[in-house]
């Protein structure tokens, strides 16, 4: 996993603080910075390897969009982990760490993963999380979860998205 340093620190905000300055990544929680490969035809850009420390099963691959102003959640999986990289747009995705006997248990982190900012997100199982697009645009986002979708159980428990059980207003903030 990338060591979370320069640039990245302006794009990842965890509940209240910057890293390095008191914030919390959730525990499980993995970010990678992603290398976009220019030239002149365009770019090409790695999502997910399977010689990379994040990898550890591959079950499929699928595209969500979202709305502007449209948020994507909260849910969670009881088995699933989930490798987000946002393709075209922007979004804000947010997770809450709900998870009883935790040691980041209450945490809340904010990620901003988009074109300008390409990132690989890696969300571990009961992590509750939900993404929103911003940037007044659809947002892209492709997932690539280490199970396959089960269409008659579904390993996905939603939870309303203003829920007062979660402290997280999805409103746009002002810092």
């Amino acid at each position: 996993m990338a060591i979370l340093t320069g640039p990245l620190f302006s794009r990842i905000y965890l509940r209240g603080s910057y890293p390095g300055e008191g914030g919390h990544m959730i525990d499980g929680v993995k970010v990678r910075q992603l290398k976009p490969i220019h030239d002149e035809r365009g770019y090409l850009m790695e999502m997910l390897r399977s010689d990379w420390p994040e990898f550890s099963k591959f079950g499929q691959v699928y595209v969500t969009i979202a709305y502007p102003d449209v948020v994507k959640g909260w849910h969670y999986h009881k088995v699933q982990t989930d490798n987000f990289v946002v393709v075209r747009g922007a979004a804000k995705v947010v997770c809450y760490d709900n998870r009883a006997g935790s040691k980041t248990k209450g945490e809340v982190n904010e990620f901003f993963p988009g074109e300008g900012n390409p990132i690989l997100i890696q969300i571990p199982p009961f992590v509750v999380h939900g993404f929103k697009a911003i940037a007044g645009e659809p947002v892209t986002l492709v997932n690539a979860p280490t199970e396959l979708y089960n269409y008659k159980t579904p390993d996905e428990y939603r939870i309303p998205h203003d829920s007062p059980d979660i402290p997280y207003d999805w409103d746009l903030k002002m810092k």
